[in-house]
């Protein structure tokens, strides 16, 4: 169910930033294993836990 969703939601996630690629491929990334989009073009994490406490090596966010 959610990997069908994943583009639409991430293409509306990504839609204001000027790094669409990378957006959407860690975006993409983080719906399939987190199977939540935080709503908005940017903020509201929290609403998707999983989304939000992804984090790089270096501790930085993984998830836009």
């Amino acid at each position: 169910m959610w990997s069908i969703e994943c583009p639409g939601a991430c293409q509306y996630r990504c839609s204001k930033t000027a790094y669409k690629k990378p957006c959407m491929f860690f975006c993409q990334k983080c719906c399939f294993k987190c199977r939540c989009v935080p709503p908005g073009t940017y903020a509201h994490k929290e609403v998707c836990p999983c989304y939000n406490n992804w984090k790089t090596q270096r501790g930085g966010p993984k998830c836009p």
